[in-house]
């Protein structure tokens, strides 16, 4: 187990590096030159000329790799180009409310969609299971803004008008912390929820079938048993794989779902960023979000020795 997480580390730290190596060729490749963007349109030669020195843009593409890579063994991301902040600085002070975001949205999509799915392959071909089949299809047919926007209308504008206040804008770290967050967890993690529970459906049908299920229902073990004790634990190999695959996706969605509910997050930050072409942010925000998807991934491969011994490393 030892040399496997040492291992999958070592990947780990090629992928951050091919990441970061990648986003800093194409952010310098733009079309866009970032002096024009800070300087504006009437900026002057001199006056472009000036900010490239102040932001050793005038140094050759080798060197300014260099230094950004040195910076980056530091754990030192570099400064804004729009206002000269710490980009770590900006980063930490939106990255609660994202993280926040992000952990209730994937914990109810990945129970939900897990109990929703279980539910409907253990009442099959019944109302129940038409239902759910009705709810992923709405599901996987709805974007999360669109979702948003829904929510935002019915809960916050509809009922708002009637005196029933079920949310509330503004940081989420302050008071009123579910009435904040309900409605942008909800948005974000039905699409996910959907795709759960129709993964969690499938998968639990084919185990349900085995034989070894089969022969559990004729020892006389309690159903409760053979469906949880059996049949989920193999089922969730699938759903533990997909979950390790849509983290990104999940943190890519919280751009237009903090816009759309006023959450001050990394994703509003690497939104206004990519407007301004502030190039040191949006690297570190695309560093940020490959170091969780890696981790989470690393995750993954630890549950799958968990949930199947088969697959359990020397």
């Amino acid at each position: 187990m030892a040399r496997f997480l040492l291992r999958r580390l070592l990947y780990a730290v090629i992928v951050l590096w091919l990441v970061s190596t990648l986003v800093f060729a194409f952010l310098h490749l733009s079309p866009v030159p970032v002096e024009r963007v800070i300087g504006g349109p009437r900026a002057t030669t001199g006056m472009l000329d000036q900010i490239r020195r102040n932001l050793g843009l005038d140094l050759p593409v080798p060197v300014q790799y260099w230094r950004f890579a040195e910076r980056l063994l530091r754990g030192d991301l570099g400064d804004s180009y729009v206002n000269g902040t710490p980009v770590t600085a900006l980063i930490g002070d939106r990255l609660p409310a994202t993280l926040w975001l992000v952990a209730g949205a994937g914990v109810l999509c990945s129970a939900g969609g897990v109990l929703l799915g279980v539910l409907s392959a253990t009442r099959a071909r019944t109302l129940w299971d038409r239902a759910a089949t009705v709810f992923v299809l709405a599901g996987l047919s709805t974007p999360p803004f669109v979702m948003a926007l829904v929510l935002l209308y019915v809960f916050a504008t509809r009922l708002g008008q009637s005196g029933v206040h079920v949310f509330e804008a503004g940081p989420p770290l302050q008071e009123h912390f579910l009435r904040r967050m309900v409605l942008p967890w909800i948005a974000l993690a039905f699409l996910l929820m959907a795709s759960y529970t129709r993964l969690t459906r499938g998968a639990m049908l084919d185990v349900l079938g085995e034989d070894y299920v089969r022969t559990a229902r004729a020892k006389g073990l309690p159903e409760r048993r053979v469906v949880c004790g059996h049949g989920l634990r193999a089922a969730l190999a699938p759903v533990v794989t997909q979950a390790g695959i849509d983290l990104g996706a999940l943190i890519g969605s919280t751009i237009v779902t903090e816009k759309v509910f006023g959450l001050q997050g990394v994703g509003q930050l690497v939104y206004q960023s990519i407007a301004l072409g502030d190039t040191p942010v949006i690297i570190g925000v695309t560093l940020l979000v490959t170091f969780f998807v890696v981790a989470a991934n690393l995750l993954v491969d630890i549950g799958y020795s968990v949930l199947d011994p088969r697959v359990r490393p020397a």
